[in-house]
C-alpha cells in the first residue's frame, strides 16, 4: 500500500513539477504512461518540466511579443492615417480662410500663433492648402482617406509647380486613377514624386523641359549653420552632376574603409567631400567608373524623334531634351542595350565586355536601375549583385537569378523573420515583414513594351 501511494504520489509529483516549471514535462511523462518512483521520479519530472516547459514558455513569449509588435504597428498605421485626414481638414480650412480674406499677409500673421510656426512655415502651409483645394482634388481625396499626408502631398505639388491649372488638374486626375489600385509602397513620398513626375512629363513635355532649364540656372551653394559647432553645406546642382559627385565620394569613402579606417561611412563621405573641396588629398583614388551615372533612353529619343522614356537611376523620369544634353556631353559614354520588345526588359548589352560575371552584373544593374525593395531608391550602381536563389543552394549566377539590392536590404533578406522575393522577368518584388505585412511593387520596364507580357 505504501509503495502504491508512493507511485501515485510520484506520478502526481511529475505532473505538479511539469505544470509548475512549464507543462511540457507533464505531457511527456503522462502520455507515455511512464511510472517512476522515489527521487528519480521527482528528478525526472523537474528535468522534463523545466526543459520542455522552458521551450514552450519561450515560444509563447516570442509569439506574444510578435502579436504585441503587430498590434502596435496596426495602431501606428491608424495614427498615420488619422494624421493624414487631419492634414486634409487643415488644408480645407486654410484654403477657405485664405479665400475669404483680401490681405494674405494679415492672414499669415494671424495664423502664426495658431499654427505655432514661423512666417515662412505658415506661408508654405497656406500655399500648399490653396493649391490642393484648387487643383489637386484627387490628392486631397487621398489625404481624406488617410493615404497621403501633407508632406507626401507637398512632393506632388512641387513636381507640378509652374504648370497651368488645367495641366495640373490633368496630372492630378491621372495620378488619382493610378493610386486607386496602387500598392502601399506607391504612397511613399519618393515614389509619389516619381510617379507624378512621369505623368507630368507626358502631360507637358515642353514645359517640363523649360522648367528644368530654368532650375539649372538657379544652381547654388548654401551654408547653413547649425548647433553644436556643426554646419551644413548644400550644393543645388543638376541631378546628373549631383549623382556622379555622390558616386565618386562614396567610392572614395569605401576605399578608405577597405584600407582600414574605423570611421563610419557617413563620416568618411563627409571627410572626403571636405578634403576634395579644400584641395586636400583624401588618401585614396577611385576608378573612373565610380563616378558613372546611368541614364536610360530609347533610341527614338536619342535621335530626337520622341521626347519620352528617359530615366536617371535613383531619380526617375527626366525630359527628353535634357537627357540628350547629358548624352552629348563630351564626358558621356554611350552603351547599346538590347531589350525584349514585348516586356521592355534588357536582354543583352550588345557586345561581350570583360568576363561574363562582369557583364551579367552590369546587365542586372541596367535592368533593375535601383534596389528592388519597394521603398528603396538607392541606385543599382551602388547596390550588391544578390542571388535570388542563394548560390549555396544551387542558384546560378545569371540575369534570371540576379537582383540588385543595396547592402542594407541584401543583409536584411537573410534575416530569419523577413521574406524577400523578386521576379527578374516581371520586375515584381514582394517583401513580407516579421509582422506579416506584405508589400509588392513592380519596377517599370526600361523600354515601353509593344504589348503586355503574357
Amino acid at each position: 500500500m505504501g509503495s502504491g501511494l508512493g507511485r501515485r504520489d510520484d506520478t502526481v509529483g511529475v505532473r505538479v513539477c511539469g505544470v509548475g516549471c512549464g507543462g511540457g514535462g507533464v505531457a511527456l511523462a503522462s502520455l507515455r504512461g511512464w511510472r517512476f518512483s522515489g527521487c528519480f521520479g521527482l528528478f525526472l519530472g523537474l528535468f522534463l518540466g523545466c526543459f520542455v516547459g522552458r521551450f514552450w514558455v519561450s515560444f509563447w513569449y516570442h509569439e506574444g511579443v510578435s502579436s504585441l509588435s503587430f498590434s502596435l504597428l496596426v495602431e501606428l498605421d491608424r495614427v498615420r492615417a488619422d494624421r493624414a485626414r487631419l492634414d486634409a481638414r487643415e488644408a480645407v480650412l486654410l484654403a477657405r480662410l485664405e479665400s475669404v480674406s483680401s490681405d494674405s499677409v494679415s492672414v499669415v500673421e494671424a495664423l502664426r500663433p495658431v499654427l505655432r510656426g514661423s512666417r515662412a512655415q505658415v506661408e508654405k502651409r497656406v500655399a500648399l492648402a490653396s493649391t490642393l483645394v484648387a487643383d489637386h482634388r484627387g490628392v486631397l481625396a487621398a489625404m481624406s482617406r488617410g493615404d497621403i499626408d501633407a508632406y507626401g502631398a507637398s512632393r506632388v505639388v512641387a513636381v507640378t509647380s509652374g504648370m497651368s491649372a488645367a495641366q495640373v488638374r490633368q496630372v492630378d486626375s491621372q495620378l488619382a486613377a493610378k493610386l486607386s489600385s496602387a500598392p502601399t509602397s506607391t504612397f511613399m513620398p519618393d515614389n509619389l514624386a516619381a510617379h507624378t513626375r512621369k505623368i507630368a512629363n507626358t502631360v507637358d513635355p515642353d514645359g517640363q523641359t523649360a522648367r528644368a532649364r530654368v532650375a539649372r540656372r538657379g544652381r547654388k551653394v548654401e551654408l547653413i549653420h547649425g548647433e553644436n559647432a556643426m554646419s551644413r553645406l548644400t550644393a543645388h546642382v543638376p541631378v546628373e552632376v549631383a549623382s556622379a559627385a555622390y558616386a565618386r565620394v562614396d567610392a572614395l569613402a569605401q576605399a578608405l574603409r577597405r584600407a582600414g579606417s574605423d570611421r563610419s561611412m557617413d563620416q568618411l563621405r563627409a571627410d572626403v567631400t571636405a578634403d576634395l573641396l579644400l584641395g586636400h588629398d583624401p588618401g585614396v583614388t577611385a576608378p573612373e567608373a565610380a563616378a558613372t551615372v546611368s541614364l536610360h533612353m530609347p533610341a527614338s529619343t536619342a535621335l530626337g524623334i520622341t521626347d519620352d522614356g528617359c530615366t536617371l537611376d535613383g531619380y526617375g523620369t527626366i525630359p527628353g531634351p535634357i537627357a540628350r544634353e547629358i548624352m552629348t556631353n563630351p564626358h558621356s559614354t554611350w552603351r547599346k542595350v538590347l531589350c525584349d520588345p514585348t516586356t521592355g526588359t534588357p536582354t543583352s548589352l550588345g557586345r561581350t565586355r570583360r568576363r561574363p560575371s562582369a557583364t551579367i552584373r552590369e546587365l542586372v544593374r541596367i535592368r533593375d536601375r535601383e534596389c528592388v525593395v519597394p521603398w528603396c531608391r538607392r541606385p543599382a550602381t551602388h547596390s550588391d549583385f544578390d542571388h535570388e536563389q542563394p548560390w549555396a543552394e544551387g542558384g546560378p549566377t545569371s540575369t534570371t537569378n540576379g537582383t540588385a539590392r543595396c547592402r542594407h536590404h541584401h543583409r536584411l533578406k537573410h534575416h530569419p523573420h523577413w521574406t524577400h522575393q523578386h521576379s527578374p522577368r516581371r520586375g515584381t518584388s514582394t517583401v513580407t515583414t516579421p509582422h506579416g505585412t506584405t508589400y509588392t511593387a513592380t519596377n517599370p520596364p526600361t523600354l515601353t513594351p509593344l504589348e503586355p507580357a503574357p
